[in-house]
C-alpha cells in the first residue's frame, strides 16, 4: 500500500513540477538561475516564484507581528504540520490548538532560499532557513534553528494557505565544521 502511494505522489510531483531536464531547456519557462547566489534577489525568478517569496514574506511577517494565532492563522483546513520528534498535527484547528505563542514569548523568524511553482500556478512550495527564540524559565536565551519547507496551495475562494509545513532542526553549532 505504501508504495502505491509513494508511487502516485511521484506521478503527481512529476505532473505538478518541471523535471531536471525541463529546467535546463531554453524553451520552457525561466528558472532561477544561480549567477546571483541569492534566489530572492535573481533577476532570473519566475513571476510565480516571486509570488511564493512574497506570500511567505506576508506569512512571516504576520507571525512576527500576532505570534501563533497569526501564524495559525494561514493554514487551510486539511492542513498538515510535520516537526522533529513530534506526531502529525493534522488540520487548521489542531494547529491553531497548538499555536498559542504571543511575539513576546516566542519569537519565529524564517528566510525562504527557494522556491518552485507548479505549471498549473495553484501549487508550489517555499524552503529555507529558520529561528526560534525564547526564554527559558530562569530567562535565559533559548535559540532553535533548522531547515523548513512550506506547500502552498490556492483555494476555491482564491487565497493562498499552507497545506504543509515541515521542520527539522538544524545542527549543533559545533556538529559539522571542517577541518
Amino acid at each position: 500500500m505504501r508504495v502505491l502511494a509513494a508511487a502516485a505522489f511521484l506521478s503527481l510531483f512529476a505532473v505538478c513540477f518541471p523535471s531536471h531536464a525541463q529546467l535546463l531547456d531554453p524553451l520552457t519557462a525561466k528558472q532561477p538561475s544561480s549567477q546571483s547566489g541569492n534566489p530572492l534577489t535573481d533577476p532570473g525568478v519566475t513571476p510565480g516564484i516571486e509570488f511564493l517569496y512574497k506570500l511567505e514574506a506576508k506569512f512571516a511577517a504576520d507571525t512576527a507581528k500576532g505570534g501563533g494565532p497569526a501564524f495559525a492563522a494561514w493554514f487551510a483546513p486539511d492542513a498538515v504540520t510535520l516537526a522533529n520528534g513530534k506526531a502529525p498535527v493534522m488540520g487548521h484547528d489542531a494547529i491553531a490548538a497548538g499555536a498559542t505563542w504571543s511575539p513576546n514569548s516566542y519569537q519565529l523568524t524564517w528566510t525562504p532560499e527557494g522556491a518552485r511553482m507548479a505549471s498549473s500556478g495553484d501549487m508550489g512550495f517555499t524552503w529555507g532557513h529558520y529561528e526560534g527564540v525564547a526564554k527559558d524559565n530562569e530567562g535565559n536565551t533559548v535559540k532553535t534553528s533548522g531547515r523548513y519547507m512550506t506547500v502552498w496551495k490556492k483555494q476555491p475562494d482564491g487565497t493562498w494557505k499552507v497545506e504543509l509545513d515541515s521542520s527539522n532542526d538544524g545542527p549543533p553549532a559545533d556538529c559539522c565544521s571542517l577541518h
